[in-house]
């Protein structure tokens, strides 16, 4: 089911303003736990958090920033 423009730009400001502040968190914790491990094994595990979040979240930020396709032109 394909979302429209405006339920698009509704999540993605919701996702931006409340889900990643609420995933940083949970990271930082995450990350917190594993102080005293290998650097390098820390620093794959902070890149793969980093992108972690935005694959699966790719279709609601696509086009988002353009103008409405559904909007009647003048």
């Amino acid at each position: 089911m394909a979302l429209s423009y405006k339920a698009r730009k509704r999540w993605s400001l919701f996702i931006l303003l409340v889900g990643l502040p609420v995933y940083i968190a949970a990271v930082w914790y995450i990350l917190s736990l594993l102080e005293g491990w290998n650097i390098w094994l820390q620093l794959i595990i902070c890149l793969v958090f980093s992108m972690a979040w935005a694959f699966p979240l790719k279709a609601v930020f696509l086009g988002v920033g353009k103008a409405d396709p559904d909007a009647p032109e003048e």
